[in-house]
């Protein structure tokens, strides 16, 4: 029966993905869901991307060793979440964009600000393999086949649905697994696995006093989290191409922070349960925690519903992730390789002469980029390293100019390159000295050397055009512009000389 319902959800992601089809007319459709989310509809997808099979089975895991304190990692996502949303989101919102790195160029006027789409293309490339490797684990168990066919079965499915509706579909398949994730979190395995450990008295009775210590896990490993997810919550392009669907910044804002709310309920949830099978189970391996509740103390049918909780989890974010790749590739990376080899690149608006064209171009970068995921995942046996390195170089190259654009109206393109550069150089030579990409320093020492030189540059080089201010503050404002691709009217001067 549990194999089952997986085959059942795996259907429904499918089905829910066509009917997403007969919503998308053009490029505003396929990438951003025509920018026209409510309220619910906004605060399950915005909630489903952020979470995670590092917030679901990870939050179990963590809170199986640290008990109440591993609830720190999904907190720090919540926070995030809350930040993005309540200082942020609205103004984002209201750029109509649809990508980080056009912000960028809208907001200082430089060309060269788009060489941070490689970045973020990395980062995004990254965090869809380690999702399809994720939920891949569980297909190994459910369906007792190889790793390479688990990937593929996952992987086609998730560039299916993703492909023939884009963001329609996926908001649509988000909101089917922010309901199972829900339901089998909070309804299911919380109460399942309290009452089987004997409940709060139980728990008490036979765990240690750590479990219910909020510091437990370590101060730096709690600051470690902040740094990393919280900060990486509010300038990656997964999360902004979400809010890019908000149908007003009233609904960003708001939804947003809903969103947050809901994912600091679910990590303490999640620490909760892993707190809980502490005190009746042994695993070898503390990321088995979730599976392994599901296996040996609910009933059949009722494991099924959990074990699709983390499969929902998992996907949610490849989807996520996998359109936010393919966003970038076609917005970003395609325009700047063309402008490298002299030609003039084709922009993506939100009103193009040919839509349908523009439909099947994006599904075509979905695709192509769906398969390299796929493929990638089935050869790589571990891309933490890899996701770690592209994560510090998001936010130590990346962080600084993207908020100073926000806050400091005197940052400009100069500073903000060279914010990019000696951040991006910085991180990557910590690393080097330090000998160990996952070390704590690169991300702090980026950072640091990042703000110096977007100050420095900043205040030593002619605040930006007045030109590109202008329309950056009527963007801002909620005001039209002639052209939503990013580009400003003294960035298409310059580079038009």
């Amino acid at each position: 029966m549990d194999l089952t319902i997986i085959v059942i959800y795996l259907a429904a992601m499918v089905a829910f993905g066509w009917w997403g089809k007969s919503r998308t007319k053009d490029s505003s459709d396929f990438l951003v869901a025509g920018r026209r989310l409510g309220p619910m509809l906004y605060t399950g997808t915005m909630a489903a991307v952020v979470l995670g099979g590092a917030s679901t089975v990870g939050g179990v895991a963590l809170g199986y060793e640290y008990g109440i304190s591993g609830a720190w990692l999904v907190a720090a996502i919540a926070f995030g979440v809350l930040a993005l949303s309540l200082l942020f989101a609205g103004r984002i919102q209201r750029l109509r964009i649809f990508t980080v790195a056009q912000m960028l160029a809208l907001r200082y006027g430089v060309g060269a600000t788009a060489a941070s789409g490689v970045i973020m293309m990395a980062y995004t490339l990254m965090l869809t393999v380690t999702s399809t490797m994720a939920y891949a684990t569980v297909f190994n168990v459910l369906f007792g086949s190889d790793r390479v066919v688990s990937i593929l079965i996952g992987g086609v499915i998730v560039v299916i649905y993703s492909s023939i509706g884009g963001m329609w579909s996926i908001t649509l398949t988000d909101m089917v697994q922010f309901v199972l994730k829900t339901i089998g979190v909070f309804f299911l395995l919380l109460p399942f696995t309290w009452n089987h450990a004997g409940g709060l008295d139980g728990i008490k009775a036979r765990a240690a006093d750590s479990v219910f210590d909020i510091g437990a896990i370590g101060t730096g490993t709690i600051i470690t989290y902040f740094v990393v997810y919280t900060l990486g919550m509010l300038i990656g392009q997964d999360i902004w191409q979400r809010v890019f669907t908000a149908r007003s910044p009233q609904v960003a804002r708001w939804g947003g922070t809903a969103a947050g709310v809901y994912c600091l309920l679910y990590g303490v949830a999640g620490a909760l349960i892993g707190a809980a099978a502490s005190t009746f189970m042994t695993v070898d391996n503390r990321d088995d925690a979730y599976a392994t509740i599901a296996e040996s103390i609910l009933p059949v049918g009722v494991s099924g519903l959990v074990l699709a909780a983390a499969v929902a989890a998992m996907m949610s974010t490849a989807s996520g992730a996998l359109i936010a790749t393919a966003t970038v590739a076609r917005a970003d990376v395609q325009p700047l390789l063309a402008r490298l080899l002299g030609r003039t690149p084709a922009e993506v608006t939100d009103e193009s002469e040919n839509p349908e064209h523009d439909v099947l171009a994006n599904r075509i970068y979905v695709v192509v980029i769906g398969l390299v995921v796929v493929v990638l995942a089935s050869l790589l046996n571990d891309v933490v390293s890899g996701l770690t390195i592209a994560y510090d170089i998001l936010v130590g190259g990346l962080l600084v100019p993207i908020l100073g654009g926000f806050v400091w109206r005197r940052g400009t393109g100069a500073g903000a390159v060279a914010a990019m550069v000696t951040g991006t150089i910085a991180t990557l030579s910590t690393m080097a000295i330090v000998g160990d990409v996952l070390a704590n320093e690169p991300i702090y020492v980026g950072l640091f050397v990042s703000a110096v030189a977007y100050v420095v540059v900043s205040l030593l080089t002619p605040p930006t055009d007045p030109a590109v201010m202008r329309e950056w503050t009527s963007r801002l404002a909620g005001g039209e512009s002639a052209d939503v691709s990013g580009d400003s009217p003294a960035l298409a001067a310059e580079e038009s000389r």
